[in-house]
């Protein structure tokens, strides 16, 4: 895969994308990350890129040539058109099923906004979709592009040591993740769940999809409405209410 990122802070993404294990595995060429300065493209000699949108707001907008000329360069050294994707509030907020799509994608463009966001016809012109990491406001497209960055990459194989790293976290299969302990086996007078110490594969397989029924059910109930569940699942989940209830 391979990412390009237009953006006015080149340095910023650059620090991030070459820490920790997304750096790793950027270093192994598992996948390509260029962050393309958008200011390389203005059409004047002080490098501007934004000017007062057309109407009462203040605040300054981006313009649409630098932007266009930024994707249209990356296009012609690829000799092909990327995904563009516009991290914008306005976009459909980043899920992981979103994430699992996009990490089958050959090559992705990502556009972070800043000021008051971009002329709209840039995006009209070249964007496929909008993403949003959250219902609130940031003063820049950087961190969301990170976050999906990170979210995406991380999928890839080789990224992490193995798949099942990713497999059976959080949202993965709509559920949250199940809890998790390690050393030592008594903290602050807390023991860890004695079946998780058994080495009985199949039974703690059993446990920690329970788990995952009952943190989702507790922190985040709205997300059972969209998955698949068993009869055997729905048994789990009305005893659990229904030993809560009697407690």
């Amino acid at each position: 895969m391979r990412i390009d990122v237009a953006t006015l802070f080149p340095e910023l993404m650059e620090e991030y994308l070459s820490a920790s294990v997304i750096g790793r595995a950027r270093a192994k060429g598992i996948f390509t990350a260029e962050c393309h300065n958008i200011r390389d493209y203005a059409f004047n000699k002080h490098r501007r890129v934004d000017d007062t949108p057309y109407s009462e707001r203040q605040g300054m907008l981006m313009q649409a040539e630098p932007i266009y000329r930024c994707w249209r360069a990356v296009c012609d050294m690829q000799k092909a058109q990327p995904y563009v994707i516009y991290m914008s509030p306005q976009g459909r907020t980043l899920t992981q099923k979103k994430c699992i799509e996009l990490s089958r994608k050959d090559r992705l463009f990502i556009l972070c906004g800043h000021y008051e966001g971009v002329d709209n016809r840039v995006i009209e012109k070249i964007v496929d979709e909008e993403i949003s990491i959250g219902d609130y406001v940031l003063t820049g497209g950087e961190l969301p592009a990170l976050v999906l960055i990170d979210s995406v990459a991380r999928m890839l194989d080789g990224v992490l040591a193995e798949e099942d790293g990713f497999m059976d976290e959080s949202h993965y299969n709509g559920l949250l993740e199940y809890p998790q302990y390690t050393r030592p086996e008594v903290w602050e007078g807390m023991a860890v769940p004695p079946l998780l110490l058994s080495g009985h594969h199949a039974n703690i397989a059993k446990w920690r999809h329970e788990q995952s029924l009952i943190t989702t059910l507790e922190k985040r109930p709205e997300l059972l409405e969209k998955c698949e569940l068993s009869d055997e699942d729905l048994a789990i989940i009305h005893n659990y209410m229904k030993n809560k209830q009697s407690v």
